[in-house]
């Protein structure tokens, strides 16, 4: 039972208790005038995230390495970028829930801010493992022609220098933790309260990884360091030791608020409960009564219904105080034994367990999850080559997927997407699940192009984005196969009761921004650029492009349903029916505004040039308040 402090309210520390749920990098720990370690905020850091320049400050415990305040103003720094859908590429575009993103992650994530701010339940990333040289990452240091090839580099799309990062590299471990750091800050972000991350890591980073996870989602929010068992046999050639394990690090957004997933009961557990005395209550099991923790109270002696008087064991106690244990043997839930002459034992019944299930281990057996090789025999049976390293088994992330507490609806994050295990896996347990799951998946991944001579490239996929979208159809259809013959057997209910998961996915890519560059001083501009910028968006932009553009501005899922409709011989398209209304045209006429507003949206957006003058945008403004007064109106 708590006391009352008798004091007032300690406002210093409400006030930490405020930042560090906006900014749990920021608190640090510190000594107070006795010596005494005492939580603080490390003000350099708070300003750091705060500022968009380099602040330098006084030293205090924290982890650091060289590059990382800018590796925060990279997470921090906007970008003018949009998705672009490819229906051509995309299965089941109008109906499906899905989404496969194509770019950088780090602007994808920037990207999503709004559509999935506090929305994901789970996020499952397999990031490089930086064992020299599995991954490149954006470099803003620009190099020649020359010194490009010399090097052997690679460049983006915008001319950013892609760097591998070797061992030879004097910054190996610190732009590896630089490559890492933001993505993770605005992950965390996406996080429902009672989300969760998961992070396959090796030995190479894992140290590092707790460590920048400790301050990204605050080190109270850890739940475990998985083991994961991927070999199933020793590597007789290894030099040392036959590593055969890998790491999940697991850490929830609000520990408070996180439940984990228990996993279902097995027979070889319920096998360790018995009904001996046939109890009416069911089976159970014994639970010693005996205690190391000496109390005085719970030291007393019992004498069995044989009338035989048994101590404690020397040096301890019974775990019941003495009118805890009468209680409880008046109520039969004390067992001597068959013969009524043994060591006092307590019956836990399987019925009155705390929780459903098991609690999970913090070692995953290659036998109840798969191995790495399973993980790339999958791949391999469905894309019918070896089309890619080191991918997870489906099981693993199942199991993940179990702790995660997924709920029908929840959605998963991968952005390490890789050939798309997380996908295949979601899609897997939807179609198994018995909540009817629709648990959705936003796959991203780098198209980095493959090796012109591996097996992949030659099978036609030229990089790895071709790779998990051609699973995913692939392991969708595999599923709905499965589905429909075992309805053809009767396995499952009735025709009108069968929902077959949704296996398809639209397909996003990271471009530039649909506007013009339009950001000139007034003495930069002459008569032809005026002429030009007659129009503030690019020629080469369709209104779908425009659509999804405005769907991240505002903030909509970009998982919703939409459909175009001719009012007034003008394109007008509706999101989630009424959720948001969009007309891209121009010169929209009066009645067809008048259309859209007796439908009443939520939302409506209308491009700059839709109207003539500014007399006619004063006039939508006016129809709307006196047809939709609760719409927000806005125009690109």
């Amino acid at each position: 039972m708590e006391k009352l402090t008798q004091e007032t309210v300690n406002f210093t520390e409400k006030n930490i208790d405020r930042i560090a749920a906006l900014f749990p990098s920021a608190i640090t720990e510190t000594k107070d005038a006795d010596g005494k370690l005492k939580r603080a905020v490390n003000f350099d850091q708070l300003k750091q995230l705060l500022s968009e320049e380099v602040v330098d400050g006084e030293e205090c415990y924290e982890f650091t390495w060289v590059g990382k305040k800018q590796s925060i103003i990279e997470g921090n720094r906007p970008i003018r970028k949009t998705l672009r859908p490819s229906k051509e590429e995309s299965k089941n575009w109008d109906s499906t829930e899905n989404l496969y993103i194509e770019g950088d992650n780090l602007d994808v994530l920037k990207l999503l801010q709004n559509s999935y701010l506090n929305k994901v339940k789970m996020i499952y990333i397999d990031p490089p493992y930086n064992t020299g040289n599995d991954f490149i990452y954006r470099d803003n240091f620009k190099v020649s022609k020359e010194d490009y090839e010399e090097e052997l580099g690679l460049f983006d799309e915008e001319e950013n220098r892609l760097f591998k990062n070797t061992e030879t590299n004097g910054r190996y471990h610190s732009d590896w933790c630089s490559m890492m750091y933001p993505r993770l800050q605005l992950a965390r972000n996406l996080l429902t309260d009672d989300g969760v991350i998961f992070i396959s890591i090796d030995d190479n980073e894992v140290h590092n990884l707790r460590k920048i996870c400790d301050e990204v989602f605050g080190e109270e929010n850890f739940v475990s360091q998985l083991i994961w068992e991927r070999a199933y046999s020793p590597k007789n050639d290894a030099k040392y030791i036959s590593n055969s394990h890998d790491y999940v690090i697991m850490y929830a957004k609000t520990i408070a608020q996180y439940k984990i997933g228990r996993l279902p009961r097995t027979d070889e557990a319920n096998a360790r409960y018995q009904n001996p005395d046939n109890d009416p209550r069911g089976v159970w099991k014994p639970s010693d009564m005996s205690v190391k923790t000496y109390n005085e109270e719970c030291d007393y002696p019992i004498t069995t219904p044989t009338g035989r008087v048994i101590e404690p064991p020397t040096g301890r106690c019974w775990s019941l105080s003495k009118k805890a244990f009468l209680e409880r043997l008046q109520d039969n839930r004390i067992y001597f034994g068959s013969d009524g002459n043994s060591v006092p034992c307590i019956k836990r019944f399987l019925t009155e367990l705390k929780f459903d299930g098991m609690a999970p281990q913090s070692i995953m057996f290659y036998k109840d999850v798969g191995h790495s090789q399973e993980g790339a025999q999958e791949v391999t049976k469905l894309i019918e080559t070896g089309a890619f390293d080191g991918p997870k088994p489906v099981r693993l992330l199942r199991r993940l997927l179990t702790l995660a507490n997924t709920e029908k609806d929840s959605i998963i994050l991968d952005f390490f997407s890789g050939s798309a295990t997380t996908a295949h896996a979601v899609m897997q347990l939807n179609a198994d699940a018995e909540d009817g799951g629709n648990r959705k998946f936003i796959m991203v991944q780098l198209p980095e192009e493959t090796d012109s001579k591996s097996e992949a490239y030659k099978a036609g996929y030229k990089n790895i984005c071709e790779i998990g979208k051609e699973r995913i159809r692939r392991a969708g259809k595999k599923i709905e196969e499965k589905l429909n013959a075992k309805s053809k057997e009767g396995e499952l209910f009735k025709e009108e009761d069968r929902k077959t998961p949704d296996t398809g996915f639209r397909v996003l890519k990271v471009d530039s921004t649909n506007m013009k560059d339009v950001y000139y001083s007034p003495s930069q501009y002459n008569q032809q650029m005026l002429l030009e910028l007659e129009s503030n968006i690019k020629e080469d932009r369709t209104d779908i492009d425009l659509l999804y553009g405005v769907l991240l501005d505002w903030g909509v899922p970009l998982s919703l349903p939409h459909i175009t409709e001719k009012i007034g011989g003008k394109n007008v398209h509706f999101v989630n029916d009424t959720d948001l209304v969009a007309c891209f045209e121009e010169q929209v006429p009066e009645e067809v505004i008048r259309e859209i507003a007796r439908r009443k949206p939520l939302r409506v957006v209308f491009r700059d040039s839709s109207f003539r003058n500014s007399p006619d945008k004063i006039n939508v403004t006016e129809i709307f308040k006196t047809l939709s007064p609760e719409t927000t109106i806005k125009v690109i």
